[in-house]
């Protein structure tokens, strides 16, 4: 490890250091000035980048087009320094203005300081990526954006390495570019950062980390976060050797203007060239303002520690540093000063006035229909009095538009005129333009979204071989890594060996290991290496390996890759595969099936379930031909039941959120997914002798569910629904009986209420009698819907119990 310090041998021109002066001070008046206007109530929160300008003008100086930034809620400056942050645009996101040319970054969705650039055009279609600096869209959960960056970083090793990737020019040259992280001190003591730093390690990934240092998180000092209190100093066992390879670790002053220069651009060199990691520790910083607008500094630093924040405050110090250098006069400085404020200041006011302009044009068009409404109505005095509150709102929101707009319809509820109607014209169109600004884009709806691919049968002949269905999975990632060299599988066990399960047995030795790769055990990191290299234009497979370890990368899934094109307003995606299995084994850790808790963590993201592994072949070829991110959850005790090869296994694809009615009936609708298909349609068979004619529907896919509502339409010819779910009671199954019951009106076709069979509320013991005794069986489904339709025809069907 070395500390760089100050050679006083300038590295750019004076003009260059007046200009990253000037930067500095406007960014920081822009701090100042944001703290203000959430005080004065203009915006709901803030946080902010003071203290930190001088080391994120330094490492905007190395980073080139076609590099990558991963960092956190505090990098404004650096955002600016790279030229794709204006101040405006940073007052419009703390201000949450909903028009995206206003907030390129999220139009109004994320909270202050989370920054992006946008490599999607309008259409959703990507852009050129090397001609220009890209930041992958910031998360607020501390660390959280470090899985991503390894990916960012992994993927210029991959078009490195992989000749066949060369010609991609649009997402690298060759595999040139740099990731630059970004975290905060207190930060690095979560487990995303070790985990990160251990894999870009041991991969060897072109990846600079700094850490910005101001001996706090929050109000809590270094020596509860830290061990030795220095976070380079914990990781100086991951210092590079000429014998072992590992990072190249730095540490300097933030208040040191030329020595971080020198430091980061000897560490870009390092990792641009060679593909060496780096953590650049930047120790020294200060936080004038303090954590966020939620308190005061003053409450927990010392006063000797305050003392030495204003000396050292890196403004302060490089404004010292100019004059000592004689490169301006203190006049010329305060000139600089004085017209950087301005701009901060005027910057503010030109966001805050096309903000309020939307809302004072909504605002005057509602007031306007309801004064016309109130002259003909009984109501007259009280439609005026919400009109005059909605004029005295100081600053006015769109759901205070809303609000009296409909309180304005409650009183008029049971007049009739021509005015009435207007408001309720206006307030639909209203309606639907807020619902677009504020919920659209959860999901790519560009061409190439995966509701957009339609399905190609599987066709079979006399000469389908039959075959394990692992082989027919094998058989269809062969295929992918053969047609498209931009697939790439990784995963616990998926290279030499080819995967617990031998999905992608013999493909290593077919493909190479850039193609298929074995990863450490880190399911958190899998995920954020595929976010990364998904970003970059790639198409990872990333596999899980089993359902239950999901869990440790869920805060990644839910909080990264299932909010990014949401939270970008469509201005970034990552269309990962994550490929996992589950259900029915046994054992407590291996047999889970958290269905409910993976389908409300991860809307933003399509979840697959297939029965078999046939199916399976078909979502991922389907996928492959899509852009949205996906989970698909194959069944685990499927691998070695036999299947028949489709003929057109190359070309066989499955429409997603389209169900298959695996067998007919007229007395109940079943309807389930995965592994429990095989049990139900036993139990319908068994059903069958007794008189009583089950319809199963495999649903195939829970996110979408049901698009062409098949099961309403099967509702209509049974009247009876019985859904069968491995999760817990009111998982899976309380979202599938929404879906079919609230959102489809399956409701108005029940002659008998709804039964779900689930899973008990523990995870199997170990034993197949763990499995079926825990899990729904097939005696547990013939008695439960042999009772529903017994309660109905007693006579017809006698209690046998």
């Amino acid at each position: 490890m070395s500390e760089t310090k100050n050679t006083s041998k300038l590295p750019i021109t004076k003009k260059e250091v007046l200009n990253d002066y000037q930067l500095a001070v406007e960014s920081r008046e822009a701090s100042l000035i944001g703290r203000k206007e959430v005080f004065m109530g203009k915006a709901k929160f803030g946080i902010f980048g003071d203290g930190k300008e001088l080391p994120q003008i330094a490492m905007a100086k190395y980073f080139q087009n076609g590099d990558w930034r991963s960092g956190y809620y505090r990098d404004q400056t650096f955002m600016m320094a790279i030229g794709q942050l204006n101040t405006q645009q940073f007052f419009a996101q703390l201000y949450a203005h909903t028009d995206v040319e206003a907030d390129p970054a999220s139009a109004g969705r994320m909270m202050n300081g989370h920054f992006a650039t946008r490599y999607l055009n309008e259409k959703g279609e990507w852009l050129t990526q090397t001609d220009k600096k890209n930041s992958s869209a910031d998360i607020s959960p501390t660390a959280g954006q470090m899985p991503r960056l390894l990916g960012l970083a992994y993927a210029s090793k991959l078009y490195r390495k992989n000749k066949s990737l060369s010609e991609f020019e649009d997402f690298s040259i060759k595999g040139n570019e740099v990731a630059f992280g970004t975290i905060g001190n207190a930060s690095t003591s979560e487990g995303h950062f070790w985990e990160t730093m251990n894999a870009a390690g041991v991969l060897q990934v072109p990846m600079i980390m700094s850490v910005w240092d101001d001996g706090y998180g929050i109000s809590v000092p270094q020596k509860y976060h830290t061990i030795k209190e220095s976070i380079s100093e914990a990781l100086s066992g991951f210092q590079r050797t000429k014998e072992k390879a590992g990072f190249e670790v730095f540490k300097v002053k933030a208040w040191d203007y030329v020595a971080l220069l020198e430091t980061y651009k000897k560490a870009a060199e390092i990792s641009r060239k060679e593909h060496i990691p780096c953590l650049i520790h930047v120790i020294e910083v200060t936080q004038p303002q303090g954590h966020s607008t939620s308190g005061s500094h003053e409450r927990y630093k010392p006063k000797d520690r305050l003392v030495w924040e204003k000396e050292y405050d890196c403004i302060l110090q490089m404004r010292q540093w100019i004059e000592k250098e004689k490169l301006a006069s203190p006049e010329e400085l305060d000139q600089i000063e004085k017209e950087a404020k301005q701009a901060a200041k005027q910057a503010k006011d030109e966001a805050w006035k096309a903000y309020s302009a939307d809302i004072k044009k909504d605002v005057e068009e509602v007031l306007n229909l309801i004064d016309k409404v109130a002259v003909p109505s009984t109501h007259k005095t009280k439609i005026t009095d919400l009109a005059e509150a909605l004029r005295k709102e100081l600053n006015p929101e769109k759901s205070h538009i809303i609000k009296v707009a409909k309180k304005a319809l409650r009183l008029i509820k049971n007049e009739s005129f021509t005015e009435k109607q207007h408001l309720l014209n206006w307030l639909s169109e209203k309606s639907a333009q807020y619902e677009e600004q504020f919920s659209s884009k959860l999901y790519s709806e560009s061409l190439d979204s995966a509701i957009n691919v339609e399905s190609v049968p599987a066709a079979y002949s006399d000469s389908s071989e039959l075959v394990d269905g692992r082989e027919v999975l094998n058989a269809c990632f062969d295929n992918l890594l053969e047609a498209d060299p931009r697939i790439f599988a990784f995963g616990e066990d998926v290279g030499k060996i080819g995967d617990v399960n031998q999905g992608f047995a013999g493909l290593q030795e077919k493909y190479g290991e850039l193609k298929v790769t074995d990863t450490g055990i880190r399911e958190t990191t899998i995920i954020g290496q595929g976010i990364g290299a998904a970003i970059r234009g790639l198409r990872p497979i990333a596999e899980i390996q089993y359902l239950d370890y999901l869990l440790y990368a869920l805060q990644t899934l839910s909080d990264d890759l299932a909010t990014l094109q949401y939270r970008t307003y469509g201005g970034q995606k990552a269309p990962l595969i994550i490929r996992t299995r589950g259900h029915r084994l046994e054992g407590v850790w291996h047999s889970g099936s958290p269905m409910g808790m993976i389908l409300h963590s991860l809307r933003g993201m399509y979840v697959l379930t297939p029965r078999n592994m046939t199916q399976a072949a078909g979502f991922y070829n389907t996928l492959m031909q899509s852009d949205d991110p996906a989970l698909v959850i194959e069944s685990l005790n499927g691998y070695r039941l036999k299947e028949r090869v489709p003929d057109n296994l190359t070309e066989f694809r499955l429409a997603l959120g389209e169900p298959e009615t695996l067998r007919s009936g007229t007395d109940v609708t079943i309807v389930t997914y995965g592994s429990t298909c095989r049990v139900v349609m036993e139990a319908a068979n068994q059903l069958a002798e007794e008189g009583i004619e089950a319809e199963v529907i495999d649903a195939q896919t829970l996110i979408p569910f049901d698009r062409p509502q098949m099961m309403v339409e099967s509702l209509k010819k049974t009247n009876r629904l019985v859904v069968v779910d491995e999760d817990v009671e009111g998982g899976a199954s309380a979202f599938i009986l929404q879906q079919i019951l609230e959102r489809d009106g399956g409701y108005f076709h029940l002659d008998s209420k709804p039964v779900t069979i689930t899973g008990k509320n523990h995870r199997p013991a170990y034993g197949s009698d763990g499995d079926y005794f825990s899990k729904p069986n097939v005696e547990e489904i013939f008695d439960k819907i042999y009772s529903m339709l017994s309660e109905s025809n007693p006579e017809r069907y006698p209690a046998i119990f």
